[in-house]
């Protein structure tokens, strides 16, 4: 028997529109792959032979896509969906079936977390201490916006307790969403709306049975447009790190500063700058003296000349015009045109709209 493993995967993802008005979130391409591809394939190479996903809406976009993973990654990939929102430890309980089918520990995650996933590396360290769970922790630098873990006085894992959004200073390591536990914490949850952070977790700690594993490299929660922006800096530097084959080689004429991922389908005209920071998807077009900077253009859309384009998500099949220029984390949903010479402050456009004049403050665009 293989490992198993729950994605909670929610509802459709309003927090990354107007992208999931097109794709449900997990399906949107993060470094031209499906964000939850990532999950799948870090899983699977860590011995997960089941995982389920549990969403709050109808699944069927995503069976489709997720056949072909099956297939590739030997694995089985079942949904469960939830009637009700049942909160983060709920669809534990609602999946008890599968995940508490022997006494293997099961790996729980959230599906807007991205980072050099440690599964391999956190089965064992789970298997070591013996205890009822462990949670990934990563350290980041303004603890006073999260809730942070506080270890026990005498260890180096062993959680003493959580505090939620601290004045003073308790430490810096956060909850990175990412989760192993024996089935036997199955029998803390009901099957209602509960939460794992606030109910199932301080009940585990109580008993002494919570431990944390320090996650290296770098972890961001990519379900917001800026953060998604964010995580894809941090990605493509950790891809330079490694060497990655993924990325187009500084030696190109139009790669400026580096971490740049382009799709092999693509095109680009003459005397463009792109970089830092930038994901070209499958069949975009480029035209001439474009400069791209920090931004993502997903499959099948065009950006025309001397267009100016900087944290920004220009969705499938969008089109740029001429001499535009678009910049703070605007985001362009499926099939939207921005006119030439128009600029974009931070516009969030929904899918198949036309935008002919300046977006000078930050605004939805319907």
């Amino acid at each position: 028997m293989g490992m198993k493993a729950l994605i909670l995967v929610g509802g459709f993802g309003t927090r990354l529109r107007p992208l999931t008005l097109t794709l449900p979130k997990p399906l949107v391409e993060f470094g031209n792959r499906p964000m939850i591809l990532h999950q799948i394939e870090a899983l699977a190479a860590a011995g997960v032979t089941d995982i389920v996903l549990a969403v709050n809406y109808r699944p069927e976009i995503m069976t489709a896509a997720l056949k072909k993973y099956e297939k590739e990654y030997g694995i089985n990939i079942t949904f469960s969906v939830e009637t009700e929102p049942l909160g983060t430890a709920g669809p534990l309980k609602l999946a008890e079936k599968t995940l508490g089918n022997g006494d293997e520990p099961f790996f729980v995650l959230n599906s807007d977390v991205i980072c050099d996933f440690p599964f391999e590396q956190l089965v064992e360290f789970h298997r070591s201490h013996g205890n009822e769970g462990t949670i990934v922790v990563t350290k980041v630098e303004e603890p006073s916006k999260y809730g942070v873990v506080v270890h026990k006085p005498d260890s180096a894992s062993r959680i003493d307790r959580f505090v939620e959004k601290p004045v003073e200073f308790v430490g810096n390591r956060i909850n990175a969403g990412i989760y192993i536990l024996n089935p036997s914490v199955l029998k803390r949850i009901e099957l209602r709306p509960t939460s794992i952070e606030q109910e199932t977790f301080p009940a585990i700690v109580k008993d002494g049975q919570l431990h944390s594993f320090d996650l290296d490299g770098f972890w961001m929660d990519v379900g917001q447009p800026k953060d998604f922006l964010s995580g894809t800096c941090l990605y493509l530097s950790s891809l330079t790190k490694k060497n990655s084959k993924l990325l187009t080689s500084n030696s190109e004429p139009y790669v400026y500063g580096g971490n740049v991922m382009i799709d092999p389908s693509a095109t680009i005209g003459k005397n463009c700058k792109i970089g830092p920071n930038v994901t070209i998807g499958p069949n975009v077009v480029i035209g001439d003296g474009v400069r791209l900077q920090r931004c993502v253009l997903l499959q099948g859309s065009k950006v025309k000349e001397h267009a100016w384009i900087k944290s920004t998500i220009v969705g499938w099949n969008s089109t740029v015009g001429r001499w535009a220029r678009l910049e703070n984390v605007s985001v362009l949903g499926d099939d939207v045109t921005i006119g030439d010479e128009v600029y974009c402050n931070g516009a969030s456009v929904l899918p198949h709209k036309s935008i002919k004049a300046n977006v000078e403050t930050p605004a939805i665009i319907m």
